[in-house]
């Protein structure tokens, strides 16, 4: 099967069947989302959505955080992964906001990176789902997926899956393709076994298509 046509058969599957998607982490403005995104790193949205409440609340604003400390912020996020490293960089990420930025989350990916705790991937989702930009944030899902079904060949690194991915989608659908994969990756395309029972991309997925060991 050529690239083309399996690219065209997974979007037009995932444009019918899956016509809303979007991130599942819970938020009401940029500076929320970037924090949340920031903690859901090797974390479960679910997680991340049930301490976000009290933190959203008791700091309101960049500026708010950026008068605190990790020692305070740790014990609002402790119950996540790697609560020291990630309450140092929220308030490293609002002193920044705060001195750099006038407390405006950016939209250009480059100056997102400079945030402590936003790396391509978190600085890709920002771009894209409060900004609306044509980027690509890979992580294990995108990365595993993609490689799964076969939109990408073997990519060894998450930048080598973006720069495939990006090249192939069409630019006013990149956006709503970074989740369609995500999703399609936590509840049916998962790591250990995916259930192809009830994946539709079984017409155009490598994974499914190849040849079986006899």
């Amino acid at each position: 099967m050529r690239k083309e046509e399996r690219y065209k058969g997974v979007l037009n599957w995932f444009a019918e069947n899956v016509p809303v998607a979007e991130t599942e982490l819970h938020y009401e403005n940029p500076y929320q989302l970037l924090i949340a995104v920031i903690l859901s790193a090797q974390c479960t949205d679910k997680r991340v959505n049930m301490i976000t409440p009290a933190l959203f609340q008791d700091f309101p604003t960049p500026e708010v955080m950026a008068a605190t400390t990790p020692e305070v912020i740790f014990e609002y996020i402790r119950s996540i992964s790697y609560p020291n490293n990630k309450s140092k960089h929220l308030v490293g990420m609002a002193k920044m906001l705060v001195n750099e930025f006038h407390g405006v989350v950016p939209s250009d990916i480059n100056e997102l990176q400079k945030l402590p705790g936003v790396g391509r991937k978190t600085a890709n989702v920002i771009a894209s789902v409060v900004y609306n930009k044509p980027a690509m944030a890979v992580d294990t899902h995108v990365f595993r997926v993609a490689n799964r079904i076969g939109l990408t060949n073997n990519s060894k690194t998450p930048l080598e899956t973006e720069r495939e991915l990006v090249k192939h989608i069409p630019e006013e659908q990149i956006s709503i393709a970074h989740h369609w994969l995500i999703l399609h990756g936590r509840y049916i395309c998962i790591a250990r076994k995916p259930k192809c029972e009830e994946c539709g991309l079984k017409p155009w997925c490598k994974h499914f298509l190849r040849p079986q060991k006899t």
